[in-house]
């Protein structure tokens, strides 16, 4: 019988619930001087409620923003479950912010603190805070050389924060008053307009995407003992939700990766159960078993060769029984050296923030990986639907709705969706909120319809927004405004959906146009804007057009916007070739 996530009122409640069945278990764990370390649920509780503690006395009331900036580590989730303790307001930022980006946030959000980890990522951050009207106390994970700060400015000691008095009891008691309906966290995405917009994120918004994901495994997998390895930015939502919160209601293990570049190890090190991942990394880890075996050749060629006729064959229905010896022969020797080389004890791969080419899914389908895309937006807490071999999985697909959500399309073909997980708007934007929350309905910007089987087909997406292949939001709009305001550079459109990096289309001015070193002139401005932009967000490579955009070749609206359907239609080819140089 299927386990069901008991009923909570908030985060904090659920983590205490676990911490109390786990106790002296392990829960986090990260590599310390060669050597994976872990803190039991015990230790985590205490230093939650110690921190939360130390918050409301250094002045921090209820519904205070505190800002989190910090690479993934067990002192993330604490610092992240200690903010909601303390009946305060989360605000994950990404750790490739620019000190602009962390202005607009602090300035946005009204944060009255931030905690941050490293001397390198308060490098870009203190600045922002020197310019806040709200920002008064830093919190340092490690010590940072904060400089000469100014006297409404206060600096806090992680260490000497976590080790005041740990009363979790008390703290079982205070977080009562803690309601679902309840600010949790504030999360930024970047919106068509350029400006990051805050999501609203409540309690009850996460509690129900963790009782749909715990749905889907509990039904289809089962559920005990998990082990998550956790490298998705944990300011995402999806890795916030999926990647943290997700695995204190399975009461399981996060291991945090050293670095992406250590993850394949990493990954054989801790023997993951389940993985919340994004597109790129699968199709990094096709490309590198591809390279691998073609490196062999012979007979672990041919074994591939025949996983892939045979795993293609089963995705489609159609098996064939003199097949089923060679199936079961690649299930005792190929797959079974795959699956080790993953840990060898996966349940699950869940693929999110970022559309899913189905050829990638099936090539791990067939080498016996479980591989789940799912669906969802920050909007949503992010998780709208899944994928699950219940309902028959089709990669081309992003699953039927999880559980108490739910969707239906509109007569336009937008994908819109109600239930807890809805946002209650964003913070501090009625205007954006009224334009997306509609009698109740949440309006995704996607386009999209029901199979036969009553699972999603997303076809398009009505937002203009480029969704890289790490599931990163940028705003495109934005970039180009930036390029275009460059006086060697007349227009641009920008390119890179689900690709990992941007690139683009320039037109130079006409003057420089003459010059025989347009390529060079047009390279120092765009280095020149890069310098303003966060790492997601830079121009790598860039052509140049045929011929201006114009309303005559269709290139632009009669509004004078870019028609990027249109453009990308004659360039693709030659923008799809800068991702091969």
């Amino acid at each position: 019988m299927a386990r069901q996530l008991e009923h909570f009122d908030n985060l904090v409640s659920l983590f205490l619930t676990r911490a109390a069945e786990k106790g002296d278990e392990p829960f986090l764990w990260a590599k310390r001087e060669g050597q994976w370390r872990p803190t039991s649920w015990a230790d985590a509780a205490g230093q939650v409620a110690a921190l939360a503690a130390s918050l409301k006395r250094i002045g921090l009331e209820r519904g205070d923003r505190i800002a989190l900036v910090s690479e993934n580590r067990p002192e993330w989730l604490i610092a992240d479950l200690a903010i909601m303790a303390a009946g305060c307001v989360t605000v994950p930022t990404y750790t490739t912010n620019t000190t602009r980006d962390h202005a607009h946030v602090l300035g946005n959000s009204g944060a009255r603190a931030v905690i941050v980890s490293s001397q390198k990522l308060a490098k870009t951050l203190i600045p922002a805070v020197l310019t806040s009207s709200d920002c008064h106390h830093i919190i340092d994970m490690e010590d940072i050389r904060a400089g000469q700060l100014p006297d409404w400015v206060n600096e806090h000691h992680w260490s000497e924060l976590i080790s005041g008095d740990a009363d979790v009891e008390a703290l079982r008691t205070s977080i009562t008053a803690i309601k679902r309906g309840d600010l949790a966290c504030v999360i930024y995405t970047s919106g068509t307009g350029g400006a990051p917009r805050g999501v609203m994120q409540h309690h009850g918004a996460i509690l129900h995407n963790l009782e749909g994901a715990t749905d889907i495994i509990s039904s289809d997998f089962g559920w005990e003992d998990e082990v998550f390895l956790s490298f998705l930015p944990a300011s995402h939502a999806y890795e916030h939700m999926g990647g943290q919160h997700f695995p204190v209601a399975l009461g399981a293990q996060i291991y945090y990766a050293e670095s992406l570049e250590k993850l394949a190890a990493n990954i054989e090190e801790v023997h993951p159960t389940i993985m919340v991942v994004v597109p790129r990394l699968f199709e990094l880890l096709r490309a590198r078993i591809l390279k691998s075996v073609e490196g062999q050749g012979g007979l672990s060629k041919y074994l591939l060769q025949r996983a892939m006729k045979i795993g293609s064959d089963r995705y489609n229905g159609s098996v064939k029984p003199w097949d089923l010896p060679m199936d079961g022969l690649l299930s005792l020797t190929l797959r079974r050296k795959i699956r080790a080389r993953f840990g060898g004890r996966q349940k699950a791969w869940v693929s999110g923030g970022a559309p899913l080419n189905p050829e990638v899914g099936v090539f791990f389908q067939s080498l016996g990986i479980t591989f789940l895309q799912g669906y969802g937006q920050t909007e949503a807490a992010p998780l709208i639907s899944c994928n699950r071999p219940s309902a028959g999985i089709r990669l081309e697909t992003v699953g039927p709705p999880v559980k108490n959500c739910e969707v239906r399309i509109a007569d336009d073909g937008e994908i819109m969706v109600r239930g807890e997980n809805v946002m209650h708007g964003y913070w501090r934007n009625p205007e954006e909120t009224a334009r997306v929350l509609q009698d109740g309905w949440l309006a995704t910007g996607d386009v999209g319809h029901f199979d036969e089987k009553g699972r999603i087909v997303i076809t398009d997406r009505k937002k203009d927004l480029i969704v890289n292949d790490k599931g990163d939001n940028v705003s495109p709009q934005r970039i180009e405004g930036i390029l275009t305001i460059q006086p060697e550079i007349a227009q641009a459109m920008v390119y890179g959906d689900r690709r990992p990096h941007l690139v683009a289309l320039l037109v130079p001015d006409p003057e420089i146009a003459k010059h025989a070193d347009v390529q060079q002139r047009l390279q120092r401005a765009v280095d020149r804007v890069n310098a303003e932009l966060s790492v997601i967000e830079k121009v790598r490579r860039f052509i140049l057009a045929d011929e201006t955009f114009t309303i005559e070749n269709e290139q632009l609206t009669p509004s004078l916007k870019i028609r990027r359907h249109v453009i990308s239609k004659v360039y693709g080819e030659r923008l799809d070739a800068l991702y091969k140089r």
